[in-house]
Formats: structure tokens, sequence, C-alpha cells
């Protein structure tokens, strides 16, 4: 495990990285209260606990870079910047949703902010990262690929095939491992011959071994600015495991009672969000900016479940639009 990274020096930024996980953490909250009051239909998968991954590597991002995440993806899609408002109403099925309300909880998309989607098949969207980065990278764009994907994936070829392309053609893509222990309900170590599913497959790949502290932002953003860099500079593609904990189960019909209690408790007390607010303020940040960034987050989260609610449900013919083809023969060679 990474040690605790030295403080970054640009208050701004730390600051920056504190209300994207407030937001993040609100966000998710809200999402869980909405699926409770039957306002969210179908399942969720929720990335409480696992905020600073989001944080840290938004913090480094460029406008024009592109990011790829799982079905866990309410918060990378958040922090790439799309709105929350329409992310809520996309949630709850509306018209105003960031997909029309077609898309839901695991597709979440919002190409305009470079968030290229959110995948329910696991592992699906590693070869189409490498794509996105290997099209960066013949237009000369400078644009880099950051790919989210969760500790199961490490054990689907799409994770091996993507990895090797990635490395034999040099792609600006980094590709983040977002370990949180358990593979749905299984932990990950029963299921894999090394301790750390990403890190220690690194090398057969020719990359770096790098595991990261997933709970602590500043060390996931330091890790991100380096690699991030270096892929858009042409030192080709990284791989970053971040050792992380979701606070629930896998998804809202989940209550994890297969986690040992202990376990839980102490990663609880590891939570990434009151640890931070802890470490800005021993470091001298003023506490009334802190507070004002929560204050802010609480009621920014407010106006955009409002505006949620408000948004009218989508036409049923919108269900035969933005359709790939008709069903028909004709399309076919």
């Amino acid at each position: 495990m990474a040690k605790t990274s030295p403080a970054i020096a640009d208050e701004t930024v730390r600051l920056d990285m504190y209300r994207m996980m407030q937001e993040a953490r609100l966000f998710e909250k809200r999402a869980q209260d909405l699926f409770l009051e039957g306002l969210i239909k179908g399942t969720s998968h929720l990335a409480l606990g696992q905020e600073a991954v989001a944080a840290g590597f938004a913090a480094a991002l460029r406008p024009e870079d592109l990011v790829f995440c799982t079905y866990r993806g309410h918060v990378h899609t958040l922090l790439r910047g799309a709105p929350m408002a329409a992310l809520m109403a996309e949630l709850m099925g509306r018209a105003t949703g960031i997909c029309g309300g077609k898309g839901g909880s695991m597709h979440l998309t919002d190409v305009s902010h470079g968030a290229m989607g959110s995948y329910a098949i696991v592992g699906a969207h590693m070869p189409i990262a490498a794509g996105a980065a290997w099209a960066a990278q013949e237009r000369g764009t400078g644009q880099v690929v950051v790919c989210f994907f969760g500790d199961g994936t490490t054990n689907i070829g799409a994770f091996h095939e993507a990895l090797n392309m990635a490395v034999v053609w040099r792609l600006p893509v980094v590709y983040v491992c977002e370990n949180n222990l358990y593979m749905e309900y299984t932990p990950i170590g029963q299921v894999t011959a090394v301790e750390h599913p990403a890190a220690d497959r690194a090398s057969a790949y020719g990359l770096e071994p790098i595991v990261v502290d997933g709970n602590d932002v500043e060390a996931v953003h330091e890790t991100a600015l380096r690699l991030v860099e270096r892929a858009r500079e042409g030192g080709g593609p990284a791989l970053v495991e971040a050792k992380t904990y979701r606070h629930g189960g896998h998804s809202r019909a989940d209550p994890a009672k297969y986690r040992p209690e202990d376990e839980v408790k102490e990663w609880l007390a590891r939570d990434p969000i009151p640890a931070y607010r802890e470490r800005l303020l021993a470091s001298g940040v003023d506490a009334a900016s802190v507070d004002r960034i929560e204050r802010e987050a609480l009621e920014t989260v407010d106006r955009a479940t409002e505006e949620a609610k408000a948004g009218p449900f989508p036409d049923p013919g919108a269900l035969e639009t933005e359709l790939w083809a008709d069903g028909g023969s004709a399309w076919r060679s």
C-alpha cells in the first residue's frame, strides 16, 4: 500500500477535490433515498466510500480528456462535469435526463464532457477505451483516456487483451482498477492467484506495478498527475490499482452480510471524506472554507433533486428514436 502522500501545495486544488468528494457522496446518498421513495426504478450500484479515486483523477484531467467507467459510474460521470440535475433526472427516468431517460443508472453518458459511458458488461469498455486512445493518438489531439474498472474485471479476458494492445501501440490510456476487495459478493482473493489483482499482473505487459491508497485523494491525485502527463507526452499506458472499499452492498438489493463486521468497521473508520477534512484543517486550511463547501454541496444536490423531480417522463414515441438499426433486413449486406 502506498504511503500517505505529501500535501499538495495548491490549496485551490485541494479544496476542489474536497468539493468533488462532498458532491459525489451527497449525490449517491440522495440517489439511495430516492430509490427507497420509489422515485428511482430498477437497480443501482453506488460508489459510497470510493469517492477519492474519482476525485483524484478528475482533478488531474483536462476538459478534452475522455473517461470510461463501469455500471458503478454515477460519481465518475458527475465529476467529469456532467450536469447534476440531468444525471439525477436520468436515474429517475425523466425526459430531462442526460440520456433522455433511456439509459438509467448503468448507462450514463455525456460525450460533451468527455464522459464516454458507463458499461454494464464487465470489462467491455476496456478495449473500447484502447480504441479511443488509439484514435486520439492517430489524430494527434493530445487527449488522454482514463478507464475505471473493478477488481473482478482483472479475471476477464478483455482486461488482458486491452492491456496488451495498449502497450504494443503505446496508447495514451491509464487503466484504473478500483479494488474494493469484492467482485459482487465474492472476495477477490478467493478467486485470484495473486494478492494484487491488477498490480501483480502489470509486469506481464511490461508495465510498472502501482498500488495506491484509494482512500487518500492526494495520493491518488499525485499518481494520476504523473501517469496522465506521461501518457500525454507519448510515454504510453499505465495500470493503477487503487485499494478502496464500498460502504454498502454490490447493489441496492444487496445487504452485504457476507462481509465480516470487523472488516467493515475498519474500512468505515478510514472513510476518505472525514479523513480529508481533518487533513485539510490540520494543514491550516480555514475551517470556514471547508464548512462552506459542505453547505454548498448539499444545496447543489437539493436543487438538482427538485429540478429532476419536476422533469416530465419521456413520450412513449421516444422509444423508437436514436436506434442503431430498425431491426429489418434491408441494412444487412
